[in-house]
C-alpha cells in the first residue's frame, strides 16, 4: 500500500509539512511525480474543469506546465481538520506571447488513511501582471527556506 507522510489526523505542524510537500512536487513541474501524491482515483476540480485518476492529472499538469512558462508557486495552510486540509497560493508564469499572469487561488484537500489526497477542489483567478510586478523571483524548482511566504510579499 502507498503512503505519504505525514499521516491524518493532521496537527499544525503536520499540515504545514503536508503544504509544503505538495509546492515542491509542483515547483518540480514533474507531472508523473506530483501526480503519486494522488489516490489512484482521485477526485478533482481545476477552476471549471473536472477529473478523476491520475492519468487524467498527469495529462492535465503536462498540459498546464506547457502553456505556463517559468511557472513558480508558494502555498500556505489556511486551516486543517482531521484529515482535510485547507490552502490558499499565489503562482507566477507568462503565456508564449511573454504576458505574465499572478494566479491567486484556494485549494480544499481531503486524504486516505494512506495520506494521499483522494479530492482536490481548486478555484483560481488570473490577474494579468508587468513582468516588473513579479514577487516571485526565486529560481525555478523547490523555493528556497530561506525566501519569504505569501503573507509576507504582501499576497
Amino acid at each position: 500500500m502507498e503512503t505519504r507522510p505525514p499521516l491524518p489526523p493532521f496537527d499544525e505542524k503536520s499540515a504545514i509539512e503536508k503544504v509544503r510537500l505538495a509546492e515542491d512536487g509542483w515547483n518540480s513541474r514533474d507531472p508523473e511525480r506530483v501526480a503519486l501524491a494522488y489516490t489512484q482515483d482521485s477526485q478533482w476540480r481545476n477552476r471549471s474543469q473536472f477529473m478523476s485518476g491520475r492519468e487524467e492529472i498527469v495529462k492535465f499538469l503536462a498540459d498546464k506546465w506547457q502553456r505556463e512558462k517559468e511557472y513558480r508557486l508558494i502555498k500556505e495552510l489556511w486551516a486543517y481538520q482531521g484529515k482535510r486540509i485547507a490552502v490558499r497560493f499565489a503562482y507566477e508564469f507568462h503565456n508564449d506571447q511573454g504576458q505574465w499572469f499572478r494566479a491567486y487561488g484556494n485549494e480544499n484537500w481531503e486524504f486516505d488513511e494512506s495520506g494521499l489526497m483522494r479530492r482536490r477542489i481548486a478555484s483560481i483567478n488570473d490577474l494579468p501582471i508587468q513582468e516588473d510586478e513579479r514577487k516571485l523571483l526565486f529560481d525555478q524548482g523547490r523555493r528556497p527556506d530561506d525566501y519569504p511566504g505569501l503573507s509576507a510579499l504582501g499576497l
